[in-house]
């Protein structure tokens, strides 16, 4: 086969690679905390017969670090964070990141968040609360107060995500690299009364899947276009003898 046809078998790869990765951002569009998933493609380079190849590489995901809308509910148990930080919290998988800040407090006094996942702390403990005494309320450090007297801190967090993140449902993530608690940095807080919208710009991505299914269309004529000229080489070359 020709490597013209690998070169363009490889592109394909890549492009239903990034519709999947554009149609989970729009699916997901209206989803508190969520980050964006981009990709990121090189060039993978080698010689056939000893020409110069280039073929696209599978793509590697990362997540968009692009800060999503502040809205205000007045909700004491939403929390937002201002600046380039994560909430932790225990999942079924293990300690997880998430911007998403809708929490709950059960009648145990467990913070969790909707999913009922324990919301920690900076040691990684889960917060626990009276629940005697209403909703806390929270300083920009996270702290929270019942009765005028601080009970819990909520942690926050800076990590790597880096490309080899793990999804935990829609908004939580486990990093490669172990996150690190946040001690004393003016730019990053807590914002009490507040949630952050999905950083996804719904135009902008549908924008890019019309890109990208036209272009996928024009590598496949292109193929077409490929094997119908090697085929007429074929019937010319043999027909020659």
């Amino acid at each position: 086969m020709q490597s013209g046809l690998y070169v363009a078998l490889s592109s394909q790869v890549s492009l239903e690679k990034r519709m999947n990765t554009i149609a989970d951002n729009l699916a997901n569009m209206n989803t508190v905390g969520f980050r964006a998933t981009q990709m990121k493609f090189d060039d993978v380079m080698t010689k056939v017969e000893g020409a110069r190849v280039d073929y696209v590489s599978t793509g590697q995901e990362y997540l968009s670090t692009d800060v999503g809308a502040m809205v205000q509910t007045k909700n004491p148990l939403d929390f937002a964070i201002k600046g380039d930080a994560w909430f932790s919290v225990d999942s079924p998988q293990g300690a997880a990141l998430t911007r998403d800040g809708r929490f709950s407090m059960l009648p145990t006094g467990d913070l969790v968040t909707l999913e009922g996942y324990p919301v920690l702390d900076a040691g990684g403990a889960a917060i626990q609360l009276n629940a005697t005494q209403g909703p806390p309320t929270a300083s920009k450090d996270g702290i929270l107060y019942q009765n005028g007297r601080p009970v819990a801190q909520i942690g926050l967090f800076t990590a790597d995500i880096g490309p080899n993140y793990t999804r935990v449902g829609n908004t939580a993530v486990i990093p490669t690299q172990e996150p690190q608690p946040v001690i004393n940095r003016s730019d990053i807080g807590v914002m009490q009364g507040f949630v952050e919208e999905a950083n996804v710009n719904p135009i902008l991505q549908m924008t890019q899947m019309i890109t990208v299914s036209r272009t996928f269309e024009y590598v496949t004529q292109l193929m077409r276009d490929g094997e119908s000229s090697l085929g007429d080489a074929i019937k010319t070359l043999g027909g020659a003898r």
